[in-house]
Order: structure tokens, then sequence, then C-alpha cells
């Protein structure tokens, strides 16, 4: 049993950090809007597919490091993702059991959530994003949310987490 544990954590921490490397990789100046919300992406995926693992206090971390690697305001993706954490942990079995388009839709919500709590911290800060880019991780996000669910659910399955 403690060494499935094990396993599961391990799994859990390599995808975590395989999204915030995807997340920092560099992009053209011209794609910086087009930046797809990858550690959102495989938060929302584990909180809904391992509450009892990954929750508020991951997310918090998780969104630590983020803001410490990104270079963002310190606690602005920990806000983030600790309030989706919250909502996917209080909604989890019943997001968990509707089909991949309605789960699309959820998560699109929470991205746009994120992107509201991002917006209204930048401009609290005297920071405001003037183009239209800020807001297209959102759909992006939900457009390959069930690419990430299929890949993630198949891997979970075969580290049998």
């Amino acid at each position: 049993m403690q060494d499935s544990h094990q396993s599961s954590v391990f799994t859990i921490l390599l995808v975590f950090i395989f999204a915030l490397l995807l997340q920092i990789s560099p992009l053209p100046e011209w794609s910086q809007g087009y930046r797809i919300p990858w550690t959102s992406l495989a938060l929302i995926y584990w909180v809904l597919s391992a509450p009892h693992q990954v929750g508020v206090f991951s997310a918090w971390l998780l969104g630590l490091t983020q803001d410490a690697l990104t270079g963002a305001m310190l606690g602005q993706h920990a806000l983030t993702f600790s309030i989706t954490a919250f909502i996917c942990l209080q909604l989890y079995q019943r997001i968990r059991v509707f089909r991949v388009w309605q789960q699309t839709a959820i998560v699109m919500a929470l991205l746009l959530l994120e992107r509201i709590i991002h917006f209204w911290v930048i401009s609290s800060s005297g920071h405001m994003p003037l183009t239209l880019a800020f807001w297209l991780p959102v759909p992006l996000g939900a457009l390959l949310w069930p690419l990430i669910q299929l890949l993630l659910r198949d891997g979970r399955r075969l580290n049998k987490i």
C-alpha cells in the first residue's frame, strides 16, 4: 500500500513539474498570448481524479512555485489555484460523472474565473492588460481539456493511481 501511494505521489509530482516546464518554456513574442494554462489544467485534472492527494494546499504550493518561476506577483497564481482547487473539491463528485463536453464547459468556467482573478490582481497593481490576448488561454485550455484528460487518465490507469 505504501509503495502504491509513493508511486502515485511521484506521478502527480512528475505531471506538475512537466506542466510547470511547459508553462515557462520560451515562446516567440507574437505567441505569448496563446500560452496554454498547463498548470491549471493539470491541477484541475488531479483535483478531480485524486482529491484525497491533491487539494487546496497542493494548489497553493503549485501556485507559489509558478509565481516564482514566471516572475509574477508572489501569491497571484497561488490565490487562483487555491480557489480553483477549492471549487473542484466541492464539486468533484458531480463533475466526474459528466460527459467530456460538459466537463470542458466547467473547465472553461474555471479557467475564466482564474483569468478574472488574474485581471483583478494585475489591474489593482496598476498594470492593465490592454489586449484581447489576455483572455485567449481560456478557450485554448478548454479546447485541450479532452486530450489532456484522456492522456492523464490513461497514464493514471497504467500506474494504478
